[in-house]
């Protein structure tokens, strides 16, 4: 490393591969098939380089004598990265960057003859999918947006690389501090012989199971799978409970006095906006958890049965396993439970229940039924366009919208996500010099109670809105695709609800918010019903400890299925735990007193909130 000693040229060659008429004839009608036969219509990123039909070009082989072992140390190489970008910059890169698209053109031998250049870039970007690696930097002292991961593409050699599931090489990314420079660490696995190929794994780590391999092959060995079972089953006990911290039930033989009356509540709020807004006469702010009848945490509590049995007098602002609620993949999963038949996607329409969820699958343990899915779909001529999201990130972080399914299958490789039809008919938002635009809104509800269910929604609802017209294109553009601007530099529009009703139903003069509302309050409580029909560890679980406050963002969509008579149908996007109220308490300074008065006090008079 610190010389830069590129020697890889003293062990492997890099071969030009040429194919008889034969064999590519062959492969072409092959691989044409199937693209015209899951190639959507409405899809924009087609492959370009179908002429090629996937075969490799290139392929590297040991040409050292002795072969390569893999006990001796000196066969660890250093491969250089060609590229390195964001997704979201990717196509400024190739526009700006001097050489760069020129190099990427060569490298993926991509036809340029009456190509522009725009035509080039977008070929380019379609094919990035079958080279580029990621990594991101990992600690617990690295902030959200700098855990976004990178993407790079390898240099010629590393590039020249093919895959076999039974890899003879590894290669790994690996970052010089010093130099702050990346690079890709390459080693053998196996005893390679003079002139035999080096492999590595393209899908290293990411399944096991020979159907979902095949799945995340697709990008380089296209195939169909639409005879595969789309449908979802529920996960099993182990997996719900997977990665994550071990959680205790509470002790419900302990007795539990209730709350005081007799006196002023003391609250231990970490999170400081409750402690700036909170001016209710039965409550007081108490500094020391110790003194406190309610703990308010910023943290995700996991220790119920200590507490039931230590502190069974204290109040908590959380329920045992509600992250099946707030974790986005185990969201969908709890959400299916309320599906009114067993088959929870419609053979003849591809329309999935419950009808307020978008299709969603997990693209760790789902990846064979959902590229089932979207080739049955582009067979149809259905929109294809999807949103792809980490399910232990906010904030639209690492969340990308595309119809590209080799963009789709690679993007797990850089941390777990899931895909979700992304709403591709919005019901839009007319906004002055700006036009129509998306937009999301945000109920809180309150749950005073799992079993029974007690759930209160506090109607004074927030907006995003987008900065720019919605149309169907141009993905990357964040402030076309995106409502969330509070974390961004830029603009952030902010309205009143009861001034977005009288907007809104002066616009839509056919539609009411009321009945709009109607079916939202419906939703919410469908979904708590659901979190609530199984027991724990995949259900929520009593506790009379507990109460809790979840914030529901949800958008509308479009729903034309009765051509005279079309419908609004409100959609389910994310439940979040310990949502930031700070602009709820500017618009509405009694916020907290709402909240803490419905959860703790079981006072409702006068307040903006109403039972489901």
């Amino acid at each position: 490393m610190t010389n830069f000693i590129m020697d890889a040229g003293e062990t492997f060659s890099m071969i030009k591969l040429e194919y008889s008429d034969d064999e590519s004839e062959e492969v072409n009608s092959n691989n044409s098939e199937e693209e015209n036969k899951h190639d959507s219509d409405n899809s924009n990123t087609k492959n370009e380089n179908t002429d090629r039909c996937h075969l490799p070009l290139w392929k590297v082989i040991v040409i050292r004598k002795e072969g390569v072992d893999p006990q001796d140390p000196q066969h660890i190489y250093l491969i250089d990265h060609a590229w390195t970008y964001s997704i979201s910059v990717a196509h400024q890169h190739l526009a700006e960057i001097p050489g760069l698209l020129e190099r990427m053109l060569a490298m993926m031998e991509i036809d340029t003859e009456e190509k522009s250049r725009e035509e080039m870039i977008t070929s380019v970007l379609s094919n990035m999918w079958r080279y580029n690696q990621s990594y991101s930097f990992g600690g617990t002292n690295i902030e959200a947006e700098s855990a976004s991961p990178l993407w790079y593409v390898m240099d010629e050699f590393g590039s020249r690389i093919q895959h076999s599931d039974n890899p003879n090489f590894r290669t790994v990314p690996f970052y010089d501090v010093p130099a702050q420079t990346s690079f890709t660490l390459l080693f053998p696995i196996k005893q390679v012989e003079y002139q035999g190929e080096v492999t590595r794994d393209y899908i290293e780590g990411l399944a096991t199971d020979a159907l979902s391999r095949k799945a995340l092959r697709i990008p380089w060995e296209p195939c169909d799978m639409s005879d595969v079972n789309w449908n979802w089953y529920e996960q099993s006990e182990n997996f719900l409970q997977s990665g994550r911290v071990k959680e205790t039930t509470p002790d419900l033989t302990q007795d539990f006095p209730g709350i005081p009356t007799e006196r002023k509540l003391k609250v231990y709020a970490e999170y400081s906006v409750i402690r700036e807004n909170l001016h209710h006469p039965a409550f007081e702010i108490v500094h020391d958890e110790n003194e406190a009848d309610i703990l308010w945490y910023n943290f995700h509590f996991k220790e119920y049965r200590d507490l039931s049995i230590s502190s069974p007098h204290k109040m908590i602002n959380q329920f045992p396993f509600e992250h099946i609620l707030t974790v986005k993949d185990l969201l969908a999963i709890t959400c299916r439970r309320a599906a009114p038949v067993n088959n929870t996607v419609d053979s003849n329409t591809l329309k999935t229940w419950p009808k307020w969820l978008p299709t969603t699958y997990n693209l760790k343990t789902e990846v064979p039924q959902f590229v089932s899915y979207y080739q049955q779909r582009a067979v149809r001529k259905l929109d294809n366009h999807w949103i792809c999201k980490p399910w232990n990130l906010a904030r639209s972080l690492d969340t990308h919208v595309t119809s590209d399914l080799n963009f789709i299958l690679r993007l797990p490789s850089s941390g777990p996500k899931i895909a979700c039809k992304y709403i591709s008919n919005p019901v839009l938002f007319p906004r002055d010099e700006i036009g129509m635009v998306k937009f999301d809104f945000r109920y809180l509800i309150l749950l005073q109670s799992a079993h029974p269910l007690r759930l209160y929604v506090y109607k004074h609802f927030w907006l995003r809105f987008a900065n720019k017209p919605f149309s169907l294109d141009n993905f990357d553009d964040y402030e076309k695709h995106f409502t969330v601007m509070n974390y961004t530099n830029t603009t952030l529009k902010q309205m009143y609800c009861h001034d977005f009703i009288e907007q809104f139903e002066a616009y839509y003069p056919s539609f009411k918010w009321k009945d709009i509302e109607k079916d939202v309050f419906g939703i919410l409580k469908s979904v708590m019903e659901a979190a609530t029909s199984k027991p724990p560890p995949v259900g929520l679980c009593s506790n009379p400890q507990s109460r809790a406050m979840y914030a529901v963002d949800m958008m509308l969509e479009w729903d034309h299925s009765n051509p005279d008579k079309p419908h609004i149908q409100p959609m389910l996007l994310e439940v979040n735990w310990a949502p930031d109220c700070q602009r709820a308490c500017q618009y509405y300074p009694e916020f907290f007193d709402d909240i803490f008065s419905v959860l703790f006090l079981n006072s409702i008079e006068n307040r903006p909130v109403q039972l489901l």
